[in-house]
Formats: C-alpha cells, structure tokens, sequence
C-alpha cells in the first residue's frame, strides 16, 4: 500500500509552512501529497455563519486555495483534500494512521499552535503511529540544500533507535544528504555499575571508547542498507537534549525517537522529544518506537 505524505492545516502561517514542507518531502519520496483539516461546525451569531454547510464551504475555500498554490509550484504531484468534522487530535491521529509521515505547523521557542494547542498537540504527537514532523513558519527550501546534515539522535542498544534512524536515512538518501547520528553520554553513578558492566568497560576501553561502540553498532545494518548515504559518528559527554540541540544548529533536519508514557492526565512523550519541538531551529521529526 502507498502511504501519502500528510499535511495538517488550520489556516495558520505555521501550517502553510507545513503544507509546503509535506508537498516538498512528497515529490523527492515520490508520494501523493494529502491535506487534512479538522474543523467542529459551531455557532458565531456575530458573523452569520451558523449555517453548517456554510461553514464547511468557506473552509473548504480556504484548503483549495492553500492546495492551489503547492499544486501551481509542483505540478506533477498528486493532491487529495479533506475536510474532517471532529475534534483535531483525534482526526490528525487517525489520519497519520494511514501516512507514509505526518507534518504539521510548530511555532517552537514556546507553545505549539495551530492544532498543536497544549493537550491538543500532545496528544498527536505521542500517540500517532507514524513520524510527525514540525514545521515552524518561515521555513524555507533552500534549508534543504547547502550540505545541510539530517541529525537523529540514537541512543542505548541498537533496536532503541532502529525506527528514528530508519526514518534519518530515508530522509537523507531522498535528498542527497549527511546523516549525522549522534550519541550524548554521561558518567553514571557508582552505585549503577555492575560485575557485567563494568567488564563491558574494560574490553571497550573506557566510557567513550565504549559509547562510540554502540553508536557503530545501532550504524551499522542502516550503512549497509543507504550505502551511498555519508555518515559523521557523532559522540559528545553532555545531556541529550544540550548535544543534540548543538549538533543541530545548522541541520536541516532533526530526528527523535519518542516513547510515550501515560500519566493520570493523558499521553506524555519524552523529555528530549518535548526540548527539541520547542527550541531546535530547525522542523523536528519526532518517529515513535516500535
């Protein structure tokens, strides 16, 4: 089955730049593009648009105009729309159900927007069964060329970030790119070494010798698979989040794994997933383990 690239648009900057980003990424995977907005008919006495029909028509404007002008800068790419009545998070779950990735708008440096508003966004994110990509508004194509790396983090025993870095080189094979994986490691407490670990250590050589050997590992079946993709080992001391974020400062893409966990008020992704939405400079791919 063909899995279409999906876009998430609700009108605002952050979801055209979105949009614009899916229908690039769909021409380079040579997938059909679908736009996806979610909307609930409700009543605006002050505007007069009870009617629901109504309401529906003047989305549907608003989808066709924004599907125009992707259509108008590539034409030789398939477009289908859909307008979904019901609540966002439950139709951008269902929709990424059935897409090759789903990308929608990030505002980042602070609260997501557009159909990522708190729980909203949350929700999407932690629970979709495929990568999600935020896009932030301004993004531009020309951040996709200019030996711009695509950046996955990978972490523990290779299977850890099999999907994340399945995702990275995927990605970086459409576009003629480096894919630069990078592992951050920190020094454990005592208490954490064990007899096995600690021989572990010794035949590595140390901590780092021993972090580099893990990261070749996790590497070595996607080099084999991409082999005309370039890959930088990337092994730096420091927290996940800081190394990755610094790693990322010029890449045109940034890749996580996510784990969801539930709390008593719903779906939680992880601590790094949640730091790169909101400050990496770059659209973040967040990719769900398996």
């Amino acid at each position: 089955m063909t899995r279409p690239v999906t876009a998430g648009v609700d009108g605002s900057e952050e979801s055209l730049a979105a949009l614009a980003w899916a229908a690039r990424e769909a021409v380079r995977r040579g997938l059909p593009l679908r736009v996806v907005q979610a909307w609930r008919f409700e009543v605006h006495d002050a505007f007069d648009l009870g009617d629901r029909e109504a309401q529906r028509e003047l989305l549907r404007t608003a989808v066709d105009e924004a599907v125009r002008t992707v259509c108008e800068r590539h034409p030789e790419l398939t477009v289908t729309t859909d307008l979904v009545e019901g609540a966002a998070a439950d139709a951008l779950i269902a929709a990424a159900a059935d897409a090759e990735l789903l990308v929608l708008g990030s505002r980042g440096q602070g609260a997501l927007v557009g159909f990522l508003v708190g729980s909203v966004g949350q929700q999407v994110i932690a629970e979709a069964a495929r990568p999600v990509v935020l896009v932030r508004a301004g993004d531009e194509a020309a951040a996709e060329a200019g030996g711009r790396e695509v950046v996955v983090g990978q972490h523990g025993a290779p299977e850890d970030s099999a999907e994340a870095l399945r995702f990275a080189f995927e990605t970086a094979a459409a576009r003629g790119a480096t894919v630069r994986a990078v592992r951050a490691w920190t020094l454990p407490p005592v208490f954490a070494y064990s007899p096995g670990s600690l021989r572990l250590l010794d035949e590595a050589g140390g901590l780092e010798p021993y972090e580099k050997k893990g990261l070749a590992a996790a590497l070595a079946p996607w080099r084999e698979r991409f082999p005309s993709v370039p890959v930088v080992e990337h092994v730096e001391m420091g927290s996940a989040g800081q190394v990755l974020l610094s790693a990322a400062g010029h890449a045109q893409l940034l890749v996580v794994g996510r784990r969801a966990r539930r709390t008593a008020v719903g779906a939680r992704i992880g601590s790094v997933a949640h730091g790169m939405l909101h400050h990496a400079g770059c659209p973040v791919a967040v990719v769900p383990h398996t």
